[in-house]
């Protein structure tokens, strides 16, 4: 209510949504350094306190157990965060839902637990299964409060509660396999990172859910939910029936490496695409009305997170020969050239991905699911045909999928909607070419000095991509122009 006496308290200015945009990019990106950090300070320690075989044991539970993780989730997060609206009442039933979700697959895995072992042949998995079906009911818990941060745009509690949980979880591996727990380290580590991350989001919620209650109207938020849990859940098989074919026809050592080389090459994906499409979804969800200013955030935001990933993975596969074995040890060498060929698909998926904000924020699940049936069916093919050819063909049938799957979601996503997916193409085969020409550079001068030890070779392979950047940058007015944008990122956050 307004009031002329010039002394009662004025209430604070609302912050633009460029400027909570820009803040939420600024502090995720921070606490997302942190975390990716730590987690790869993690593999390295755990690499070499850990065999192949003890991850590839709690991999077997974790590749099938995951398909819960998602119906858990039961999309109802990105339900919650995407809706307009959203009434307390509303709220309290998501969090009842994802919580019941989530203590029935708890016990549907601890009841299943033998037939996972079964399934491989290791009796060692029935404890694991059952042991880690608490992690369903922590995480059904959590889902809605790290919505309610999510929602919120309190992005600040959101990535620093991961952060601190993460590095829970991680101290709680490291002193039980220096106590020679084995693989039950890295099911401790889960446990802990997953309570720990209910106690923080919780707390950082500063909400707590009423009791559940009929007639209040839910059907707009599951009907978003069913869908995109689906398409999730096609996601993931295509992301892990290679791990439960090479486990299964090859055993754990095998899947062990390959498990270290997805781990490594879904870990920077994982820590990027997550927190940019917290922010993606709520700040263009706002914004599916204004086509102009839609279309600007969006191409920005694929740029940024394209060229930077690429990069990293560019360089990643081409020096992975030295990286590798300095880091996790001799031991680890067979996942070289897995990791390799993962990297390359890694880039087009990465390609693709501001293709998912678009579903999101425009509310397109239905389409979104009908693309996930065929493309992750034609994915999930490719992988089974490539495992013909043992380990290494089950790493290119992904990649080679994941090539193939770019251009088709765009081709899908422009007759869905009126999203500029033009643009959104030429700035993605640009970054492509641009990273993958200092890759090959860099792979060039790795290999040329080969035979002087792996500090030369990651120090001239880095010279290597760095003077194809240059150049590249010197010839290409286009690449120019995605420098100049990136490096502007400020003026296109600027409030309106």
């Amino acid at each position: 209510m307004a009031t002329d006496d010039p002394g009662a308290p004025r209430p604070p200015p609302q912050r633009s949504l460029a400027s909570r945009a820009a803040g939420g990019a600024a502090v995720t990106m921070s606490a997302q350094l942190a975390k990716v950090a730590m987690q790869f300070g993690g593999i390295v320690l755990l690499a070499r306190l850990l065999s192949p075989r003890d991850y590839g044991l709690v991999v077997m539970v974790v590749a099938i157990a995951g398909i819960g993780e998602v119906l858990r989730d039961f999309g109802l997060s990105a339900a919650a965060v995407q809706a307009k609206e959203l009434s307390p009442q509303q709220r309290s039933n998501l969090f009842w839902m994802n919580s019941l979700i989530g203590a029935l697959l708890a016990l549907a895995l601890y009841a299943g637990a033998g037939a996972i072992a079964a399934l491989y042949g290791e009796p060692a998995l029935h404890g694991i299964a059952q042991v880690l079906a608490l992690s369903f009911l922590l995480n059904g818990v959590t889902t809605q409060f790290r919505a309610h941060l999510n929602r919120d745009m309190r992005f600040a509690r959101l990535a620093w509660s991961e952060v601190a949980a993460q590095l829970a979880g991680l101290a709680a591996a490291v002193g039980a396999a220096l106590a020679g727990a084995g693989y039950w380290a890295l099911v401790v580590q889960q446990l802990v990172q997953a309570g720990a991350t209910l106690a923080l989001m919780a707390w950082g919620a500063r909400w707590r859910p009423g009791l559940p209650r009929r007639g209040v109207p839910m059907g707009g938020l599951l009907k978003f939910g069913w869908t995109l849990m689906a398409t999730q859940l096609l996601a993931y098989a295509s992301s892990n029936v290679g791990q439960v074919i090479v486990g299964q026809r090859l055993g754990t050592a095998v899947l062990g490496q390959f498990n270290r080389a997805f781990t490594l090459m879904s870990m920077p994906l994982n820590q990027i695409n997550a927190p940019a499409t917290s922010i993606a979804l709520p700040t263009l969800s706002q914004l599916h009305d204004d086509p102009p200013r839609y279309a600007a955030y969006l191409l920005h935001g694929q740029r940024i997170t394209m060229h930077f990933m690429l990069a990293l993975f560019a360089m990643a596969g081409a020096m992975a020969d030295p990286i590798i074995p300095l880091l996790l040890g001799r031991q680890w060498h067979p996942a070289v050239p897995i990791f390799r060929i993962l990297a390359v698909g890694a880039m087009f998926q990465m390609a693709a991905y501001a293709a998912y904000w678009v579903f999101l924020s425009k509310g397109l699940t239905g389409s979104q699911l009908r693309y996930a049936i065929v493309s992750r069916s034609f994915l999930i093919a490719c992988i089974l045909a490539g495992s013909q050819w043992g380990v290494l063909g089950v790493a290119a049938g992904h990649a080679i999928g994941l090539a193939l799957l770019w251009p088709w979601v765009l081709a899908w996503l422009g007759r869905a909607s009126d999203a500029p997916v033009g643009a959104m193409f030429r700035g993605g085969a640009r970054a492509l070419c641009v990273h993958g020409v200092a890759g090959l550079a860099a792979w060039g001068a790795c290999r040329e000095l080969s035979p002087h030890g792996p500090l030369l070779q990651l120090i001239a392979g880095g010279m290597a991509a760095l003077s194809a950047w240059l150049l590249l940058y010197l010839l290409w007015p286009s690449f120019r122009q995605d420098v100049t944008s990136i490096l502007g990122s400020r003026r296109l956050l600027r409030p309106v």
